[in-house]
């Protein structure tokens, strides 16, 4: 007979009991609770997870039929479906979403890729958001449409690591631009959107703050050229021209100079147009770093 330890409780093992349970504290997880604590709520969610259970009702009858098992797998002695389902209402999701962000930390540092294609000092982001759909009988908060509910995640994705650094979700309603507030920019760090971010005024935010970011513009894009910087035309950049907006009211929301830089992808044969406020990469390199907003 094997005598060791479930797989289960081997994975869940490295996660770092100490920092949750100092979170637990912090927001008083476990008042009034006897038997099933936060820890507990954690791991059975955990292994629905893992186990890629549909629903808690799903999820409870895979635990009882591991019943005589479960409080070695660190899910409690007794998991019933309406404590399980309290538990998710009532808890505050401050302690799994910080402890959540201390393993993302955590991971990103493991996984810290020094061989990028593109040699930058600061961190690499790419942003983008996906549409969840919802029944909206049953979530009747998230209505999007007449007739059809969902939310949004916006998704701020480390593309050295390839892992996901801060998630925010919003209804399927919020346009993607607002998710943009949310976002904690760092000093030095580049920041890649598609043509859909395309506020100048936020963007101008990024400015001021001292970070970079990468941008697709859209066609209907009014360019003031001042000067234009030599290109290679055999490496797919077309132009790479410094400038100014010239519609009034973009230039009063970023009333400085900008790269426009015109690029060939000859994987997709498409044309596309960045706007960049870094101008000690090269135009190719820029380039490098909006395709591999892609990954997200």
């Amino acid at each position: 007979m094997n005598q060791g330890k479930y797989v289960f409780a081997q994975i869940t093992e490295f996660l770092p009991r100490r920092v949750f349970d100092r979170l637990v504290m912090k927001y008083n997880g476990n008042k009034h609770v006897r038997t099933f604590t936060c820890w507990n709520q954690m791991l059975c969610m955990v292994f629905g997870q893992l186990s890629n259970r549909d629903s808690l009702r799903d999820l409870i009858v895979a635990i009882d039929a591991h019943r005589n098992k479960s409080y070695h797998l660190g899910l409690g002695s007794s998991v019933k479906l309406a404590t399980l389902a309290r538990a998710n209402i009532n808890r505050n999701c401050k302690i799994y979403e910080e402890f959540a962000y201390h393993l993302i930390d955590h991971a990103r540092r493991v996984c810290a890729n020094d061989d990028f294609e593109v040699k930058v000092d600061g961190n690499i982001y790419a942003f983008d958001s996906t549409t969840i759909d919802l029944c909206l009988s049953v979530f009747w908060w998230a209505e999007f449409r007449k007739k059809k509910g969902g939310v949004k995640m916006h998704t701020l994705y480390d593309v050295k690591t390839q892992i996901p650094s801060f998630v925010h979700i919003t209804t399927a309603s919020v346009n993607d631009v607002n998710a943009m507030d949310n976002i904690p920019y760092e000093k030095g760090s580049y920041y890649i959107f598609d043509r859909g971010y395309n506020d100048f005024e936020r963007l101008y935010r990024i400015q001021k703050l001292e970070a970079w970011f990468v941008v697709r513009a859209k066609d209907n894009l009014k360019f003031k050229r001042m000067y234009s910087g030599r290109v290679d035309k055999s490496t797919g950049i077309r132009c790479d021209q410094t400038g100014v907006f010239l519609h009034a009211k973009s230039y009063n929301r970023y009333p400085q100079k900008l790269r426009r830089i015109k690029y060939y992808d000859c994987e997709t044969d498409v044309e596309v147009v960045f706007l960049t406020n870094n101008f000690e990469l090269t135009a190719r390199e820029i380039a490098i770093l909006h395709k591999n907003r892609r990954q997200v």
